[in-house]
């Protein structure tokens, strides 16, 4: 599954900068520039572009020496970006960046991978909560504690959802299988296979991103100052991401996924294929603004649109300046729209 949703770092820990003898400035192999680009989670088919870009050269095309370091619940790559031991980072949606200039620290996204951030809420057949507005009368609702600290406010403040109906989702699926009037949260990619094994039922999957949680993710994230001092080396990692993604999802995935199965030996190759149709069925990468702008793509307005609906739930406050976590300069170019070869 993704990473779960962090809202803030500890800003004491954050003052450092990319700087001479940063992981970015030494030379890679070959004479390429190395990178080092940290994960949120542990290697699974949602990083698949970045582990295509590896196996199939795409980065060492764009002069770069491309090592993944896998995220997991022992680690914060975000805080060895913030603090210049990483070049670059995977982000999840725009929480954890809004949050970022909220508490002053100095990273920016350059691109957003994915068009519909993955979360959804899962329910039983036939009881009842086929429909979205049926949802918020289920009986309880499973949600882990970064869900409902961010997503769940929105579901709150704009569907009508009621905080009293949660009950805590600690990855366990057993107490939702057990009573067919629940509703539990997940990720598109991952959770519904797991019921459809462990329950023996295919659920009804709602995917937030279709009811107005519009924020992008899977972004990569940089230093401010490795973007204001050395924009050749993050356009090009850029570019071969959005490259490698495109060839993931249409190309020959063969030897990036068993990059992630190297990385995370609890992985399968039934969970990578699960993923990746489920990537393909939904749009998550290719839909919205990326089917003309490219993959990576990020708007202006849509960034306000999702920055004003979490002012509503009570995020942030409305004067926070939001358009200080990111930048449109790396990305809208039409890449990755090709294809894949």
């Amino acid at each position: 599954m993704l990473a779960p949703v962090m809202l803030a770092l500890g800003a004491g820990a954050l003052a450092g900068a990319p700087g001479a003898g940063a992981a970015g400035d030494a030379a890679g192999k070959k004479g390429l520039r190395k990178v080092r680009f940290g994960a949120n989670w542990l290697a699974q088919a949602e990083h698949g572009g970045f582990y295509q870009a590896v196996a199939d050269g795409t980065y060492a095309q764009h002069g770069l020496d491309v090592e993944i370091i896998p995220g997991g619940p022992q680690s914060n790559n975000r805080l060895l970006l913030a603090v210049g031991k990483l070049d670059f980072y995977m982000g999840g949606n725009m929480l954890q960046p809004f949050s970022a200039v909220e508490q002053g620290l100095p990273v920016k996204v350059v691109a957003a991978i994915f068009q519909k951030d993955p979360q959804v809420l899962m329910s039983h057949p036939g009881v009842g909560l086929d429909r979205w507005e049926d949802l918020k009368n289920a009986s309880a609702i499973y949600v882990g504690r970064e869900g409902l600290a961010s997503y769940y406010q929105w579901l709150k403040a704009e569907h009508g959802f009621r905080e009293e109906n949660t009950r805590p989702y600690a990855h366990n699926l057993a107490p939702f299988l057990a009573d067919r009037r629940s509703v539990n949260e997940g990720y598109a990619t991952s959770e519904p296979l797991a019921v459809e094994k462990q329950g023996g039922f295919r659920p009804n999957v709602f995917l937030l991103a279709d009811h107005g949680f519009d924020t992008y993710s899977t972004t990569i994230e940089a230093h401010a100052d490795r973007v204001a001092k050395d924009p050749d080396l993050v356009q090009r990692f850029v570019d071969a991401s959005i490259i490698g993604w495109r060839n993931y999802l249409h190309g020959d995935n063969a030897a990036a996924n068993a990059l992630i199965l190297r990385d995370n030996p609890d992985m399968t190759q039934e969970q990578i294929d699960y993923s990746v149709a489920r990537m393909k069925e939904y749009g998550v990468v290719e839909s919205g603004e990326a089917l003309a702008l490219g993959i990576g793509a990020m708007t202006d307005a849509r960034m306000e649109r999702f920055f004003r609906s979490m002012v509503k739930a009570g995020l942030f406050r409305p004067d926070l300046d939001y358009r200080a976590s990111y930048t449109l300069q790396f990305v809208n170019r039409g890449l990755g729209l090709g294809p894949s070869r």
